[in-house]
């Protein structure tokens, strides 16, 4: 059994309920976007974020059906944020499939982020969930603000390591923080309960992130990126970031002429990978991602035990040492 089905036992019989309800909201009487929608829906990946919505539910009260409003709009948000970012990025591919704007064109993929999109907004509004509608737009605002941020930091490649925070607090934790603050109001309206699952979520998501942010140099075969692709899209993470601190003058302007290059050979990749290794980089952006990891878990530890409590645990601890 994998971890992620123990994980999901508590909801075990929401989370499958959910996948219908969430298919009917994917519904178009337009042909194109029928094909499309369809495509999306048969290639969807763990769904963690709609777990979280529920864990995060259960944990602080019962799941009603604002619960399943929540996971949907958090879904529709995640979904189109990536089908956006494959376009921003050019990526051709997303989860060992062809990506939309790949299969079809970067316009339709717009549009289809964009359906999505606005069909969270119709929901919300239609179930007259204002509250959850507030929390998902400063979501998007943000992600969008930490999308616009890093193009801007990687046009000149200056990036230092409160940026590197600010950008991923903007887009990962805001996302995953939405999960659980939206989790929490779809059982509650206790503004101190919302704020604390908000502040465990944003936690969350950064451990998350700079995991993700150290498998890019990690070589385990497993990971579903190819190690070295942050460098080669000219990506300054956590590792690379204090590597450089701590690097002389000329060892700083080797390293980043490689970065900088718009061609780099397999060659000078490993070079930048060996020089974060070397320098401690990966060392180092473990223990931060532990810090964020144990301030989740200390938000936890307010709670009394439960199956619940102990799923999001190692939800927590799922994330910071996954292999993928």
């Amino acid at each position: 059994m994998s971890i992620l089905t123990e994980i999901k036992k508590p909801v075990e019989k929401e989370m499958d309920e959910f996948e219908s309800y969430f298919n009917k909201t994917m519904k178009s009487e337009i042909p194109l976007l029928k094909i499309i929608l369809n495509y999306v829906l048969r290639r969807k990946g763990k769904q963690m974020r709609p777990l979280l919505v529920f864990l995060t539910a259960r944990l602080n009260g019962t799941i009603s059906e604002a619960t399943f409003v929540a996971a949907t709009l958090i879904e529709l948000l995640h979904t189109a944020s990536l089908v956006h970012d494959d376009v921003v990025d050019d990526a051709h591919e997303r989860r060992g499939a062809i990506s939309i704007n790949a299969l079809w064109n970067s316009k339709i993929a717009v549009l289809v982020g964009d359906y999505m999109l606005s069909k969270g907004l119709l929901i919300s509004v239609e179930k007259a969930r204002y509250d959850m509608l507030e929390i998902v737009s400063e979501a998007v605002n943000s992600m969008a603000e930490g999308e616009l941020l890093q193009l801007q930091k990687a046009r000149k490649l200056n990036i230092k390591e409160d940026d590197y925070y600010k950008i991923i607090i903007s887009k990962t934790a805001a996302l995953i923080s939405a999960c659980t603050a939206t989790g929490a109001i779809s059982v509650t309206d206790d503004p101190d309960t919302i704020q604390l699952m908000k502040d465990f979520g944003e936690n969350i998501g950064i451990a998350f992130q700079i995991r993700d942010d150290i498998l890019d140099y990690e070589a385990n075969g497993l990971t579903g990126k190819t190690v070295g692709n942050d460098i080669k899209e000219r990506k300054i993470t956590l590792p690379l970031i204090h590597s450089l601190e701590l690097a002389s003058l000329s060892q700083k302007r080797e390293i980043m002429s490689i970065v900088k290059s718009r061609k780099k050979t397999k060659a000078e990749i490993d070079e930048v990978i060996l020089f974060v290794t070397v320098s401690g980089g990966l060392e180092y952006a473990e223990l931060k991602m532990n810090q964020y990891r144990d301030k989740a878990l200390a938000i936890l530890d307010s709670y009394p035990a439960s199956e619940v409590k102990e799923s999001l645990k190692r939800f927590v601890h799922f994330t910071t040492s996954r292999n993928k």
